[in-house]
């Protein structure tokens, strides 16, 4: 990535910030749910949060949202670098109230993101990847107050080392199919007791970022702004999120967002 992008950082931390608050500002009054046409969930806390992020990223590069995936191929096929972003990441989670949805926000560069920003606001945690500088997570309180350049000051780089603990795979909570089921069972032959973390949204790449998991496999389908800010976590924690079938790094962009499966170790 270049240097020239490094100032982008904060803002975009502090983008997802004022996201993250606009989604608590509807998850801690009651929302309706709406659905789209393909059945997923939407609540007024995707809309808000989508707004936000466009109003404060536009000006710097095209962005490419769930809430606009309608943009023919022809228009975004020449945008490099673009925002890939997700405003709410998780909303079966957020519509069952527990806490692991985020917001995901990714620069992307030659189908590759170059920078990523995971924001879980409910569980106060956000995680930060970067080309040049590498991935680090910060937490803080609840209710404290908190800005982007406390963030940057105060986050831990990752992986945090965990020795000692078994080998562990993280799963989806809402999306366990019976090719991951026999991904795992696979494991367990492979390594004989092994832990299993299940959790939401891209909190479970976040966590392979951090150490805390050895591997995530997602056989089954997400899109691209699912895992765009959260590969960018990965790879910049030294590690990698990878084509299931192919072994290549997972590339954004394409004529079709919807992603191939992919594992993450």
């Amino acid at each position: 990535m270049s240097e020239g992008y490094h100032h982008l950082l904060a803002e975009v931390i502090d983008t997802a910030l004022k996201a993250g608050h606009e989604i608590l500002q509807v998850y801690n009054a009651g929302f309706h749910v709406e659905f789209k046409n393909d059945s997923s969930p939407l609540t007024e806390a995707d809309k808000s949060s989508h707004k936000v992020i466009q109003e404060r990223l536009k000006n710097y590069f095209p962005v490419l949202s769930e809430e606009g995936k309608t943009i023919p191929f022809e228009e975004r096929k020449n945008w490099n670098p673009f925002w890939m972003v997700d405003p709410l990441d998780g909303t079966k989670e957020f519509i069952k109230r527990n806490g692991e949805f985020t917001v995901n926000i990714a620069l992307v560069e030659n189908q590759i993101p170059v920078l990523g920003v995971v924001y879980a606001p409910a569980l106060n945690k956000i995680y930060f990847g970067e080309k040049s500088k590498g991935s680090f997570k910060a937490e803080w309180n609840q209710g404290g107050e908190i800005n982007a350049e406390d963030i940057i000051r105060s986050a831990v780089s990752l992986p945090i080392n965990q020795n000692g603990r078994k080998f562990t795979v993280v799963a989806s909570r809402s999306h366990l199919s019976s090719e991951t089921e026999k991904f795992i069972d696979d494991l367990k032959n492979e390594h004989g007791d092994i832990e299993f973390k299940s959790s939401g949204s891209s909190l479970k790449l976040c966590l392979v970022a951090e150490g805390a998991a050895d591997v995530y496999p997602r056989l089954a389908p997400t899109m691209e702004w699912d895992t765009a800010a959260g590969q960018a976590v990965v790879m910049y924690a030294g590690k990698a999120v990878l084509n299931y079938h192919s072994g290549k790094l997972m590339q954004y962009n394409k004529p079709d967002l919807l992603n191939e499966w992919f594992v993450v170790k």
